[in-house]
């Protein structure tokens, strides 16, 4: 896609919604990416029913990467 074609899409966009909102609970650029991942297979509600238990224990890639593989963190 070329760029003036992008850029006219968002601007389009931003016209017709200049605050967009989303049901997703999120606190940072991570965690909503990691949201929006979820919501594809699940409910919103679901989603911020898991990520009420799983952003308070791993808040960022690191942390998450962490804990999928405590022996790489000790190495």
């Amino acid at each position: 896609m070329k760029d003036d074609t992008r850029a006219a899409i968002f601007t389009r966009l931003r016209a017709e919604n200049p605050e967009p909102t989303t049901e997703l609970d999120f606190g940072t650029p991570f965690e909503l990416l990691i949201a929006v991942v979820l919501s594809a297979q699940a409910t919103d509600v679901s989603v911020n029913e898991a990520t009420a238990r799983l952003f308070p224990a791993a808040r960022t890639a690191a942390t998450c990467a962490r804990r999928a593989n405590p022996a790489a963190a000790r190495a």
